[in-house]
């Protein structure tokens, strides 16, 4: 992004980073390329490889995070860094820093609050085939609870409005932490958009943190906990459902064998499916009172997020003009 237009915006470049000493510098220094007027921080979250030198020779600002796990990082990230717009990308080079300005275009021109450079091929190759399986079922999983809007949950390549990062309560711990941006921004119903980019590659002598099953069942668990908070209605009905379905299954032979002969001989079932058909209707009470409770709760971080100083008029003069000399250049 030409510096007659970055300059205009306080844009901050985040890299939460563990064990990234072999690629760290060329990504700070293709960020810097691409947004010579961005700040480029760098949160060293407990390397033991050097990652902290390396980005320091670089020129970026680094901080340390000593809580293990990405969404430390990020929540650090978000409450020490003032900016208006926000750039989070991941230290490993599998995201390319020259689509920086199309994704921070796309945020001022569609006035959006996040934009996600959703990762073209991911599913045929995300280094592993649990992983590329993984992606491909949590995604199906997330649209199905949550709602289309994302085709990527899992994408760390996002930009993000002033607003977004200081209205975000970033309660994860791990890797589960895009999974809540995701679905914050799915309940308030914020201007979200997505762009397909390529996606790279890790160099050799670089790996992935990620553990299939590990950060998978984290993920798993990190879902139905975002159900049972913004759907509580959707969460505890199921629980009836199954409750329910149960208590049917072990009263149904009782009652038949009552209605052939007019006695009870297997008092211990009928007591049990009494109680699970008690405890289903539990589960449906509850499921309705915390549905109120959650709306109450939406409520309020959505006026919590219109209370926080976004600085739209600056952004989007920057982001028409933008557009309109991007418009320009392609017809040349």
């Amino acid at each position: 992004m030409p510096d007659a237009w970055s300059e205009s915006l306080n844009i901050a470049v985040l890299l939460p980073c563990y064990n990234e000493a072999t690629t760290i510098r060329a990504v700070v220094d293709g960020f810097r390329a691409a947004l010579p007027s961005a700040r480029i921080y760098v949160y060293d979250n407990n390397s033991t490889d050097g990652t902290a030198l390396q980005a320091m020779l670089a020129g970026a600002t680094v901080h340390r995070e000593r809580r293990q796990g990405k969404g430390h990082v990020v929540r650090r990230m978000f409450s020490d860094i003032e900016a208006d717009i926000y750039l989070m990308a991941d230290g490993d080079g599998t995201y390319t820093p020259a689509d920086a300005e199309e994704l921070i275009r796309t945020l001022l021109t569609e006035r959006s609050d996040m934009v996600v450079g959703t990762r073209r091929g991911v599913h045929d190759d995300a280094g592993r085939h649990g992983h590329a399986f993984g992606n491909r079922i949590f995604n199906i999983l997330y649209r199905t609870i949550f709602g289309p809007d994302f085709t990527d949950i899992f994408s760390g390549y996002r930009v993000f409005s002033r607003r977004f990062v200081k209205s975000f309560p970033a309660l994860s711990a791990g890797f589960e932490i895009e999974t809540e941006m995701s679905v914050h921004a799915s309940r308030l119903k914020l201007p979200i958009s997505e762009l397909e980019l390529d996606y790279g590659r890790r160099p050799e002598g670089s790996h992935s943190k990620l553990s299939t099953f590990k950060d998978g069942a984290k993920i798993l668990w990190m879902i139905a906990m975002l159900m049972k908070e913004t759907r509580p209605f959707a969460f505890f009905g199921i629980l009836a459902t199954f409750f329910m379905a149960s208590s049917l299954a072990f009263m149904t032979p009782v009652l038949i064998e009552y209605f052939e002969t007019g006695l009870v001989n297997r008092m211990p079932t009928w007591v049990l499916s009494m109680a699970l058909m008690m405890v289903s209707f539990m589960l449906l009470t509850a499921g309705i009172i915390l549905d109120s409770v959650a709306r109450s709760r939406a409520e309020q971080l959505r006026i919590h997020y219109l209370n926080v100083s976004s600085g739209t008029s600056a952004m989007q003069a920057v982001g028409l003009r933008k557009n309109v000399d991007y418009k320009e250049a392609k017809a040349s």
